[in-house]
């Protein structure tokens, strides 16, 4: 059975989803300093926060497609597509569609600056692994490219932390 429509709150819900955005938007340039820095207790502390966040936001986007699974005439979640959110709100009044699209496109171009961040970032960090991966063949070309504990055991060459002994 099908739940009533409940304008009030899709808009509630949407607002929340933006706020959301662009809070985890603020937490991310924090992790993105934290990074830049090498504060890791820093970046531990964020990451936890966005992990936080994000399950709210997830929360969030379940309950945005339960509401709009009400307008349209299909069972089962809603797909978040422009064209389906389009056709879906097409019965509504003229007001109230102008308000969720004007959400929904500023829902929309908050999701398309976190990315745009996200990649850059991503972009950035592996950059970086290349560059100590490089550091590492060229500094120590006798290993092949192979990195050991300090008891002598083979690691992955992930470069997720790596200590330098500098004592000969």
């Amino acid at each position: 059975m099908k739940e009533a429509w409940d304008y009030s709150y899709c808009v509630s819900v949407l607002n929340a989803e933006i706020g959301l955005l662009k809070n985890l938007s603020t937490i991310q340039d924090k992790v993105r300093q934290a990074v830049m820095s090498r504060e890791w207790d820093d970046f531990n502390e964020k990451t936890e926060e966005l992990n936080q966040l994000a399950g709210e936001f997830n929360n969030l986007e379940n309950e945005r497609a339960r509401l709009f699974s009400a307008l349209t005439d299909t069972d089962g979640p809603w797909v978040i597509e422009e064209k389906s959110f389009y056709a879906a709100i097409m019965g509504l009044p003229v007001e109230q569609r102008r308000e969720l699209s004007f959400l929904y496109r500023e829902l929309k171009m908050e999701t398309f600056k976190m990315r745009a961040l996200n990649e850059t970032f991503l972009a950035y960090l592996n950059e970086a692994k290349t560059l100590a991966a490089a550091y590492i063949e060229a500094a120590c070309p006798a290993r092949g490219g192979k990195l050991y504990t300090n008891k002598g055991r083979r690691v992955s060459q992930d470069l997720k932390s790596i200590v330098f002994n500098n004592q000969f």
